[in-house]
């Protein structure tokens, strides 16, 4: 019987080729950089993942669906775009003034 270590040493490997966004490519470097991966490794653990779940391991969706507080926060900034009362600012100044007062 093999060992992991020996299972690995065998294993053979295939390369494939993705197209995408050079700002993408660039942060997901700096993301997998921060957490000690390079891109490769985080593809196939992307992969491996997926693999195991049979699905994509997050959750996919054509709208993400705000939470209870981001909708309180919609509601609330629907409601004063609308209220000819609430209090406005014309400049950050202004609003920095009033909210240190």
């Amino acid at each position: 019987m093999l060992t992991d270590s020996q299972e690995i040493a065998i294993m053979s490997t295939s390369s494939i080729n993705v197209r995408l966004d050079s700002v993408l490519k660039k942060e997901a470097e700096e993301l997998f950089a921060a957490l000690g991966l390079n891109m490769t490794t985080a593809i196939s653990v992307f992969l491996r993942q997926a693999v195991c779940d049979q699905a994509i391991p997050f959750r996919v969706c054509k709208y993400p669906k705000p939470n209870a507080t981001t909708l309180a926060a919609m509601r609330e900034a629907e409601r004063l775009a609308h209220d000819p009362n609430a209090k406005s600012y014309t400049s950050v100044e202004e609003l920095m003034k009033d909210l240190n007062s």
